[in-house]
């Protein structure tokens, strides 16, 4: 791997799990956490379980998520600040409510019983320091481009890297060496990273994220072409520091 070739070339965060990724130009990580606000808030569906008072890991079927939800692909979301929700749908502003006062979090549990057409309103849910992840582990989630251009050559399709929902794609890299970087140690920019495992992919990744629609089977075609669903990794933050766009990615 290059020290000088490996490049940051895009950071995102996504505050609400399975709603829009919001680009970064840098953020700050500490040791065993996770890019600040990525996935700190929930839609809870089904019997409530998640208890903020002692929360802990849920399996991602208990949640409004792409690998069932795809029409969530639509919507525009931001979060501003720590404590503002808006969606837009098209352009279009549909709701902006606090996350943090009941009146607004009943306007926006409301909008998403509406926009799916839900027999109950899901349940908006944080906790101080938790993250929604697909893992329980509190981990970074990269992306090689190299791999996602190799994969749209074989067959012969365009997919937006969005549709991996990474925190940090690295261009620079062979396609697929990510896979040999498991057990290693990385800078990404000023912190330092344990690469733990892969990324065994789902399909959420069948929805292209423009337009919401599912497309393909792309775990499928993982499976057939390469022997596994596996299309990025997980790292640990072992030492903390910032992170930033066109930053240098090394082995440490």
């Amino acid at each position: 791997m290059s020290d000088s070739g490996t490049r940051i070339e895009a950071l995102y965060r996504y505050p609400v799990k399975g709603l829009s990724a919001e680009p970064l130009e840098r953020a700050t990580v500490v040791p065993g956490g996770t890019i600040p606000l990525d996935r700190a808030f929930a839609l809870e569906v089904g019997t409530p379980v998640f208890d903020p008072a002692v929360p802990a890991y849920l399996p991602k079927i208990k949640f409004l998520m792409l690998m069932r939800d795809e029409k969530l692909a639509r919507l525009e979301t931001r979060l501003v600040g720590e404590d503002r929700l808006d969606i837009a749908e098209g352009g279009t502003p549909r709701l902006s409510a606090s996350v943090i006062e009941p009146d607004g979090i009943a306007a926006v549990e409301r909008f998403f019983a509406d926009y799916l057409g839900l027999d109950a309103p899901p349940r908006l849910v944080r906790a101080q320091g938790h993250s929604f992840s697909d893992v329980a582990m509190k981990c970074l989630s990269l992306v090689n481009l190299a791999t996602v251009e190799a994969l749209e050559k074989r067959w012969g399709r365009r997919l937006d890297p969005l549709r991996f929902r990474a925190n940090v794609y690295l261009g620079g890299l062979p396609a697929f060496f990510e896979r040999d970087l498991v057990g290693a140690r990385l800078m990404l920019a000023d912190a330092i990273v344990e690469v733990v495992k892969e990324t065994s992919r789902c399909a959420a990744t069948n929805v292209e994220p423009a337009t919401g629609v599912r497309e393909g089977d792309l775990p499928g075609d993982l499976l057939r072409d390469y022997g596994h669903m596996n299309c990025g990794v997980y790292a640990r933050v072992v030492e903390g520091g910032e992170i930033r766009l066109g930053a240098a990615c090394r082995r440490a």
